[in-house]
């Protein structure tokens, strides 16, 4: 594993309801999974959790869990409404 340092104010610091490493390193997971650059169950590994889990957390932060363009979505749409 890899160790960084980098400075954060202590007001900074105080506001945060998590202990600093662990708040980074949700941060980065939680961006690289909004780029699209991990998978949920990827991510909810890095976390410690369950895909599910992981999926209604970034519900709740109002991040999307399903990563397709218009028309994979528009695909999708005809596959249901053919069922």
């Amino acid at each position: 594993m890899s160790s960084i340092t980098i400075e954060i104010p202590e007001d900074l610091a105080a506001l945060m309801k998590s202990p600093i490493e662990k708040a980074a390193q949700e941060a980065i997971v939680l961006d690289l999974y909004r780029r699209a650059a991990i998978s949920s169950g990827k991510a909810a590994r890095l976390l410690g959790m369950d895909r599910i889990a992981f999926i209604q957390a970034t519900g709740k932060m109002g991040i999307p869990s399903i990563h397709m363009s218009p028309e994979e979505f528009a695909a999708e749409v005809e596959v249901a409404k053919s069922l």
